[in-house]
C-alpha cells in the first residue's frame, strides 16, 4: 500500500471521513482530530507505515493536513 492510501485509510478510521478530496484542509481546525486521536494517528502510522514520530517532536502545524501528513511520513521513511 502506498503512503497516500495508508494515511487516508488511517485518517478515515480516526475521523469517519473520506478526506481524499480535502487534502489541504486543516484537520485540527475543522475538529476532525483532537489530541487523543493525534496520538492514535501517530501509533497507526508507526504500525502501518513503519515510521516513528515521537510525540515530543510533534508540531501540529507540520501535520495539519492530509498532504502534510503524507509528506512527513515520506520524509521519515527516507531518514
Amino acid at each position: 500500500m502506498d503512503t497516500k492510501q495508508a494515511v487516508l485509510d488511517i485518517l478515515n478510521e480516526l475521523t469517519g471521513e473520506d478526506l481524499s478530496d480535502q487534502m489541504d484542509e486543516n484537520i485540527f481546525e475543522n475538529g476532525l482530530l483532537d489530541s487523543m486521536a493525534t496520538i492514535q494517528m501517530l501509533l497507526e502510522l508507526q504500525d502501518k507505515c513503519g515510521v516513528t514520530a515521537p510525540v515530543s517532536e510533534f508540531h501540529r502545524e507540520d501535520w495539519d493536513t492530509p498532504n502534510k501528513i503524507i509528506a512527513k511520513v515520506e520524509s521519515l521513511r527516507n531518514e
